[in-house]
């Protein structure tokens, strides 16, 4: 098994939240609201941006802030942000991350008077990082097999951000 650096591993998870944007978005308390968000990233804060109104449900959930997670799964990595969740209206971030697929969601536009957005400063992670395309997963699945040792197939890495 491979192992990682915090920088390493802290790249690789941020390229892919860039790289493919949604993940599942969720409370770690009661109510448990999980659903798939659109993640902006802020590399140099640690900190991820999703559009949302005001009057949904998870928005209404979060309050003054609650403690949330980050479902990432793509080819390459696997990961669970920890951080912390709070709504905040920011026009500048609005219209940095504007594009065509946000407005699909927002009939209004930017000054819909509902549209708003959720903040997540995380905290820590866990991530798997895979490094096995479709050859290499079938051979280390077959020598497992075949030797009884598990399959070398990535690495696994717990990141703290602060």
């Amino acid at each position: 098994m491979k192992t990682y650096d915090q920088a390493e591993a802290q790249r690789r998870l941020w390229d892919q939240i860039e790289h493919h944007q949604t993940a599942m978005l969720g409370l770690d308390a009661a109510p448990r609201h999980t659903q798939p968000m659109t993640a902006f990233l802020e590399r140099d804060k640690d900190r991820l941006w999703f559009f949302t109104r005001s009057d949904t449900d998870l928005a209404r959930a979060v309050g003054d802030g609650r403690a949330a997670h980050l479902i990432l799964q793509t080819k390459e990595v696997q990961a669970v942000v920890h951080g912390w969740l709070t709504l905040e209206y920011d026009r500048e971030r609005i219209d940095r991350y504007w594009n065509a697929v946000v407005a699909a969601w927002y009939p209004d536009g930017k000054d819909d008077p509902s549209l708003t957005l959720l903040r997540l400063d995380c905290e820590q992670a866990e991530v798997w990082i895979s490094e096995a395309g479709p050859i290499r997963f079938a051979w280390e699945i077959a020598r497992a097999n075949a030797t009884g040792e598990r399959p070398d197939l990535g690495g696994r890495k717990s990141l703290d951000f602060h």
